[in-house]
């Protein structure tokens, strides 16, 4: 059997966001009901994959063992509630690096559709920013926005096309898709 993707942010979408960047274990929250829904996307045989924005590693507040052990912390909390992540992607690099993978260019998205071999019209992308959407469209993508992290603030914004479905969470959305 084929296992459907979907590809999650992660600050602002699994865990809570802050402008001053999340730069270790203790900073790391998830948003309430977030770990539930990946448990649960699991149960239906949803492969989760994670891409994420980490350019506070360039910009040196923190680095890949900080990094590590935040995703360590999700997997461990995961856990229990019988969830996991099937495989995160993140780039560490600044904005002004120009690299290909850095949201709203879509080299993390194509290289988690590669790793499933799945197709990019299959895949929904869940984020929160425009970078998000971006990055979702440029890969041939679906994307859903939530409200939580800076959901609020991109819907606020106008940019986001009418037709995006938005959510108040990702447990809403993940109640909704498994209906």
């Amino acid at each position: 059997m084929k296992h459907k993707l979907i590809i999650l942010d992660r600050d602002g979408v699994i865990n809570h966001d802050s402008d001053a960047y999340i730069k270790s274990p203790q900073e790391w929250i998830p948003i309430r009901g977030s770990l539930h829904a990946i448990s649960q996307l699991n149960k239906a045989d949803y492969r989760v994959a994670v891409a994420t924005n980490q350019s506070g590693i360039g910009r040196g507040y923190y680095n890949l063992v900080s990094l590590e052990a935040m995703h360590h912390k999700m997997q461990r909390l995961l856990k229990p509630l019988g969830g996991y992540i099937d495989h995160i992607e993140f780039c560490p690099h600044r904005p002004d690096a120009h690299c290909e993978c850095r949201k709203p260019k879509a080299g993390m998205l194509k290289k988690i559709a590669k790793k499933f071999t799945s197709n990019p019209q299959d895949i929904v992308m869940v984020g929160d920013t425009i970078g998000d959407y971006n990055a979702a469209i440029n890969a041939g993508m679906s994307f859903v926005l939530v409200k939580t992290g800076k959901g609020k603030r991109t819907l606020a914004t106008g940019q986001l096309p009418k037709q995006i479905p938005v959510y108040e969470n990702l447990a809403t959305y993940v109640n909704q898709l498994l209906k």
